[in-house]
């Protein structure tokens, strides 16, 4: 797999269009196969790398396209194992998130779905976030899982798709603020790309006050704990997490110099619980 990847990533453009057309789906079907294989070099360099190229070049067709798209948000891919931590199963399930925010992203702009089709996927996809528990940044000679991350890339692409309807926000919302809870403290600039589905809500003119309310149930949520449970690791990693995000949002908003009013939520409830 590695040899004819690496071939065609030294083709030129026409050589590529030459082998798309005479094998194409097969090499599809072999590179799906391979979407979270548990080495950083095929699945990442190789195999994600051509998976950009193609797409770029527009060398997949719209039929092939939605074929990948769809197989993608099931449950042999983007749900692979759901629930498990600290296994392989972590690579195919945030590939094919970073795979499908790509697609949602072109499908935006080309349109390969159906109607019916790209509201399955934005469906799927919403729920990731809240529904993943293995949420390791690097792992080692396996590279990047990064599942945060990538699924917040596809929170975005979801917001961002013209088939985007409101009712998904709370469920993306709801998996921003289960990230904080997941035992780990991210320190692979989780926070910045999970704060960029925030910048993607404002763009769409999401009701700021429901964004508001957000932030203040994230903090009522903490606080609740800290009375319920106290000073736990767990406590602390949550602290940490949504700290980092909502400094992270404090500085985005401020350079944007938009929604000053949540801006100014945000500020209110940092400068409480940074002397917590």
């Amino acid at each position: 797999m590695k040899a004819t990847l690496n071939e065609l990533l030294h083709m030129n453009p026409t050589e590529k269009q030459a082998y798309m057309h005479e094998h194409g789906d097969r090499l599809i079907a072999d590179m799906i196969t391979h979407i979270g294989y548990p080495e950083d070099e095929l699945r990442d360099k190789l195999n994600y790398r051509l998976f950009i190229e193609l797409l770029a070049a527009e060398l997949f067709s719209k039929k092939q396209m939605a074929q990948i798209a769809i197989t993608l948000k099931g449950d042999d891919y983007l749900y692979h194992s759901i629930g498990e931590r600290d296994s392989d199963s972590v690579f195919t399930r945030s590939f094919s998130a970073l795979w499908l925010s790509n697609l949602l992203n072109v499908d935006g702009q080309r349109r390969f779905l159906s109607e019916q089709e790209a509201l399955g996927i934005l469906d799927a996809g919403a729920h990731y976030l809240a529904k993943e528990n293995d949420v390791r940044g690097f792992v080692g000679e396996k590279g990047w899982a990064h599942s945060i991350a990538h699924g917040a890339d596809l929170s975005s692409a979801i917001i961002s798709h013209p088939s985007f309807n409101v009712r998904f926000a709370p469920i993306i919302l709801q998996g921003i603020k289960d990230s904080f809870w997941k035992g780990t403290v991210f320190v692979d600039d989780e926070e910045e790309r999970l704060v960029t589905i925030f910048e993607k809500l404002i763009s769409v003119n999401f009701p700021e006050e429901i964004l508001i309310e957000w932030i203040e149930q994230v903090f009522d949520k903490l606080q609740f704990y800290l009375m319920e449970v106290g000073y736990t690791p767990q406590y602390f990693k949550a602290r940490t997490n949504t700290l980092h995000f909502m400094k992270t949002l404090y500085l985005t908003l401020k350079f944007s110099q938009k929604s000053p009013e949540l801006m100014a939520i945000v500020s209110l409830f940092l400068a409480k619980w940074m002397k917590h």
